[in-house]
């Protein structure tokens, strides 16, 4: 029986071992190699140059203001994005008499704001590009034709505009599947809560802050740790939306970009295999810091 048992335990497992390893484990194993030689990516022997990739990453100029922005980016987007998921929410679910009810169409705005997530990160840059068009844009003619033509910005072409125009759509096509990750949440939550709440007297804002916030702190968690994940990536967008590509002046510079360009555009494959492993850590970083401190919330709250 026992023999029977392992002989199954072996059959499921080891193929899938070893298909993880071949498509998993091995391309990670050949990226690290590469990013410690020249490989240019074409036929031909790579020389080992050891950590002088990475050595040269710290007076890459255009690399460093893509670590900047891709930093800005990891504080903004993920707190946007949570802030205007969990009111959302929050609105939907909350606003009856037992604080729990929601208001009334509340299933078809929840379609309503997930509507993006139906469509490509491609497309939604290329609507964007549409609407910031300097000229005939969406925004700007909005803006001119409530008389606030002074108020008409180049939004893709100015510095200043550029990063915060791309995470203002990165949020945009997030908010709607964080809305409904929380709304979840908040279903999960026990009726007799809001109830005990209502009977307190307690205001929606002290309902919220003091039942709602610490019983989805674990579903916020991991949508901090996806957001932030997304956040040290944004090639797609920026790839898409601002020219150059990376903006005026760098503006909307990310290491996604800095690596293709390295790798398809000058041939540096090894070098682009070094941002690629700086890139992985980053984000490996992020997810083990993210979790140990709720982890370290609920051993608190234990």
């Amino acid at each position: 029986m026992k023999h029977g048992r392992l002989r199954f335990l072996l059959g499921a497992l080891v193929p899938a071992l070893v298909l993880h390893v071949l498509f998993v484990l091995s391309p990670y194993a050949q990226a690290f190699y590469l990013s410690l030689t020249d490989w240019t990516g074409v036929a031909g022997e790579a020389h080992f140059v050891g950590a002088g990739n990475y050595a040269r990453l710290g007076g890459d100029s255009l690399f460093l203001d893509a670590v900047r922005n891709n930093a800005v980016m990891l504080v903004v987007i993920p707190l946007a994005t949570i802030a205007l998921g969990l009111f959302l929410a929050s609105m939907l679910h909350l606003g009856g008499r037992d604080g729990r009810r929601g208001i009334a169409g509340s299933r078809v705005y929840q379609i309503v704001y997930f509507f993006p997530q139906l469509l490509s990160l491609v497309v939604i840059a290329v609507l964007w590009q549409f609407i910031y068009n300097p000229n005939n844009g969406l925004l700007n003619g909005a803006l001119r034709a409530a008389r606030l033509g002074s108020l008409a910005r180049s939004w893709l072409g100015e510095p200043d505009l550029a990063l915060p125009s791309v995470m203002a759509v990165l949020v945009w096509s997030s908010v709607g599947f964080y809305m409904v990750l929380f709304s979840a949440a908040i279903d999960s939550i026990p009726k007799e809560l809001y109830e005990a709440a209502l009977l307190d007297g307690a205001s929606n804002w002290a309902t919220f802050r003091k039942v709602t916030l610490p019983l989805v702190r674990d579903t916020v968690q991991v949508a901090f740790v996806y957001l932030g994940i997304g956040a040290l990536d944004g090639f797609a967008v920026v790839q898409v939306m601002t020219v150059g590509p990376g903006g005026p002046d760098g503006a909307t510079e990310v290491i996604g970009l800095s690596l293709y360009r390295n790798a398809f555009t000058f041939g540096r494959f090894g070098y682009a295999s070094a941002m690629g492993v700086a890139l992985f850590f980053a984000t490996l970083t992020l997810a083990v810091l993210a979790l140990r401190a709720g982890r370290n919330e609920r051993v608190e709250l234990a």
